[in-house]
């Protein structure tokens, strides 16, 4: 059965995922990247991509991101067609590699950035990886080289942070720095072990 040992992980654009998840690696949990698998499925659909958007969105047979990232981003339409698309394929493959870790037993870590968005996953626990609105945005315009108005369409596509914040099982705080982001992945590292 899918998901049975399942803990989600999700927050907002530019909250440190990913760096979380490389800490709850090193203490030995199991990840499933959602975005990983993405962009994958997106590789595998350069041609379907091409013909629903535009050749201009792929480049010697691989998708631009970035150019498809920009366009999505500013279009509501196109990011909804986009999703239509791709996100049975998602689904139907962390289901697979889910059904995988079950086996396996003992807890592990759906990466989902849109959890709460797509509601698309019967996980009961939630970790959210959390930095306030204005952190988000400072970090995309200065890691990704974005304008404001364009770190403020990425942040617009997402829930607000707040509200993934209050449904969340487990908040890890990211607002501050390194150090104390791998004492909150601890503690909740600890929570979780305990708490299965």
């Amino acid at each position: 059965m899918a998901f049975q040992y399942a803990v989600a992980l999700t927050g907002g654009i530019a909250s440190g995922k990913s760096t979380v998840c490389n800490l709850l690696k090193l203490y030995g949990l199991r990840i499933i990247d959602a975005d990983q698998i993405a962009r994958d499925q997106i590789d595998k659909e350069a041609a379907a991509i091409a013909e629903i958007f535009g050749k201009e969105y792929v480049k010697d047979g691989k998708v631009d991101r970035k150019a498809l990232g920009r366009l999505i981003f500013s279009d509501e339409g196109a990011r909804r067609e986009l999703e239509r698309f791709l996100h049975p394929k998602i689904r139907e493959e962390i289901y697979r590699q889910s059904e995988t870790q079950d086996a396996l037993k003992g807890p592990y870590i759906v990466d989902i950035p849109l959890f709460f968005e797509t509601a698309n996953y019967p996980i009961k626990d939630v970790i959210v990886v959390y930095a306030p609105r204005e952190i988000q945005k400072k970090r995309l315009i200065e890691r990704e080289g974005m304008s404001e108005e364009e770190a403020e369409a990425r942040l617009n596509a997402q829930m607000d942070i707040e509200e993934k914040r209050k449904r969340a099982t487990w908040v890890i705080d990211n607002s501050t720095n390194l150090k104390h982001l791998q004492r909150e992945t601890e503690r909740v590292f600890n929570e979780i072990t305990k708490s299965r």
